[in-house]
């Protein structure tokens, strides 16, 4: 992330972890790079069902979840995103 755009937007924070919504997927990871056009994750998952949906943000269980490997990266394009907020990573396959 450049420095002037943690003056434009000081939420998204790198090494944060997040859930984001976008308009046909969810996922969960940790928040590396923030770009024009695209956001980086690392640790992330693609959570394909999250049950109740206030009580997943808030930081419970998910229903149906799945990493993706480790050491890869997950590429978001911003202009697919619904919404995000701060929320612990999902790590395991459910």
């Amino acid at each position: 992330m450049r420095e002037s755009d943690s003056e434009v937007n000081p939420y998204m924070k790198i090494g944060e972890t997040y859930f984001i919504r976008t308009v046909t997927q969810y996922f969960t990871g940790r928040l590396v790079w923030v770009g024009d056009k695209e956001l980086v994750l690392k640790e992330a998952c693609w959570i394909a069902d999250t049950g109740r949906f206030n009580e997943f943000v808030a930081g419970g269980s998910v229903n149906e979840s799945e990493p993706f490997p480790k050491d890869k990266f997950v590429i978001v394009g911003r202009g697919s995103i619904i919404d995000m907020c701060e929320r612990e990573l999902v790590l395991s396959v459910k």
